[in-house]
């Protein structure tokens, strides 16, 4: 089978799911007023777009299309595909195309395609981007998507166009769930930690960034509309961007 010589089956159901907590042990909000903030970074999966697409098709449609591929069943491609997800998880090859085409032997951004109508921003997003211009933010997208990813996404969803600058963790040389992403990018694009807010679903993101320096942080409440909210992860959660619009925090 195609890239996965020797790899033992794994069953998806064994994983074990985070923990769920209630919400209102929740923290409060970073920030008092924006007039703190100067620089708006924010995430593109899971924030500002739906994560409903990338779950599904990772979970549902690769192993779908690599069953038809090598004549084996659902099951048997997903036992054999997601431990080496599991195994490569939080690195650069973990968001790249070209390495999961290669590597499963699948055209990723053709089945990306096939599955482009499930792009779709989060409720609230495109009017929060809106108003922090009209505030005068500069506004940078921080994601780990592959460039080729990036052109899919900017095809049904057109955003681009809010961000000062769009900068992937494939430009950079580092995922963003490591302190070296979020050096190299303050040592590309000049912004002070202590008034810039990062929104981001990611802990492990929120926790590198924290880290670096940058002081103001949030996270998403449900990042895939389809799915259950993830539990308190120790960051403020936004459930919808309204409730962090100027005036109403």
């Amino acid at each position: 089978m195609a890239g996965l010589k020797g790899l033992a089956y794994f069953n998806l159901e064994h994983i074990p799911t985070m923990p769920q907590f209630a919400m209102e042990s929740s923290p409060l909000s970073p920030l008092s007023n924006w007039d703190a903030v100067d620089t708006l970074l924010v995430d593109m999966d899971g924030t500002l777009l739906d994560l409903n697409f990338d779950n599904y098709f990772w979970k549902i449609h690769v192993p779908t299309r690599y069953a038809e591929a090598n004549r084996i069943n659902f099951k048997q491609a997903s036992d054999l595909i997601y431990p080496h997800m599991l195994a490569i998880k939080g690195t650069l090859n973990w968001y790249s195309i070209h390495y999961w085409s290669d590597y499963l032997e699948l055209d990723i951004v053709a089945l990306k395609n096939e599955m482009a109508h499930l792009i779709q921003p989060r409720p609230g997003a495109l009017e929060f981007l809106e108003v922090m211009r009209h505030h005068q933010k500069r506004l940078i997208l921080t994601t780990n998507a592959h460039p080729d990813t990036l052109v899919i996404k900017f095809s049904q969803v057109r955003f681009e166009h809010y961000f000062h600058h769009v900068i992937t963790s494939h430009q950079l040389g580092a995922p963003k769930e490591t302190c070296e992403f979020w050096q190299r990018l303050h040592e590309n694009i000049a912004f002070e930690p202590s008034r810039s807010l990062l929104i981001d679903d990611h802990a492990g993101v929120l926790s590198a960034a924290q880290k670096f320096g940058i002081e103001n942080l949030m996270t998403i409440h449900q990042p895939d509309l389809q799915q259950p909210a993830q539990g308190n992860n120790g960051f403020y959660p936004i459930e919808h961007f309204n409730q962090i619009m100027p005036g109403n925090l």
